[in-house]
């Protein structure tokens, strides 16, 4: 069992942890990711981690408050356990030898996104940062991803935070102002990497892509992470988590996504009753 020592609350819908994991910390790196247990009947779920201090001995994990095991989860507080707290799983992101490279977030995707961005950052490289948000009330890690990053462009959908628009009107108009990018990385929702990459795909530019599909076990034997990359099957949690943006299925890869929503939103209902009847009881 893993010691919650901080918790914070970083949107109406996003929460931050820092887990004591010194087994963890002492091999994580940027992409990789962990998979837990909130408790000794739960499911288990992949979260990739958002940084870790190997001194401290922390893991520390950003998650959205989507289905049940996430609900539960952020019902713990400083100082309780989660129950089971397996990794570093997945291949970590490839940093070295890159010069200059755009990192594109969407969402809780910057999650993910800024300890690639930090690790680059620490490298040496000149790390272009473009984060998208729906608006301002959702916006996390600002201040990290400006310590972790040579320019950062801040960009939401209202225009209520940063400039109005799209990650990839972002990029594209980067791009076409001359700034040659070795490689671009993009991290969040689906749809969102789908047309980073085909915008890429167009100016000839690397791009990989980290996927978080369904996930059971982390380790490659139940195939529910399944993807198809350049026409082949990959398993997201030894494969990846990230691969060659022009290669993915991304079409595919939503489809599947979709199959156990109906599913999810029931178990996710059922957990917030549960705790509601807890709170009244209370």
């Amino acid at each position: 069992m893993n010691r919650i020592l901080v918790k914070k609350v970083l949107n109406p819908t996003v929460t931050l942890m820092e887990v004591e994991a010194p087994l963890v910390a002492k091999k994580a790196e940027p992409g990789q990711f962990i998979i837990l247990r909130a408790d000794g009947e739960g499911e288990r779920i992949p979260l990739t981690i958002a940084d870790y201090d190997r001194e401290k001995g922390s893991v520390t994990i950003i998650f959205q408050v989507v289905g049940a095991t996430t609900e539960k989860l952020n019902h713990l507080s400083e100082g309780d356990f989660i129950h089971d707290f397996v990794g570093p799983l997945g291949r970590a992101t490839h940093t070295e030898g890159l010069r200059k490279v755009a990192v594109v977030g969407g969402g809780v995707g910057c999650a993910i996104a800024y300890p690639v961005a930090k690790k680059l950052h620490r490298q040496g490289c000149e790390v272009h940062a473009i984060v998208g948000f729906r608006n301002k009330d959702l916006v996390i890690l600002e201040e990290e991803f400006s310590n972790a990053c040579t320019k950062l462009v801040r960009m939401s959908d209202d225009g209520s935070w940063g400039e109005k628009g799209l990650v990839t009107d972002a990029l594209k108009k980067l791009i076409e102002s001359g700034e040659a990018y070795d490689e671009v990385i993009t991290i969040g929702p689906l749809i969102m990497m789908k047309f980073v990459c085909k915008l890429t795909k167009e100016y000839g530019i690397k791009t990989v892509a980290s996927m978080n599909p369904i996930m059971i076990d982390g380790t490659g034997m139940c195939g529910g992470c399944r993807l198809t990359v350049g026409g082949e099957t990959k398993f997201a949690c030894v494969d990846g988590p990230e691969f060659d943006g022009h290669l993915i299925d991304f079409d595919e890869a939503m489809a599947r996504g979709a199959t156990y929503r109906d599913f999810e939103r029931h178990a996710y209902e059922e957990a917030c009753n549960l705790f509601k009847g807890v709170e009244t009881d209370a």
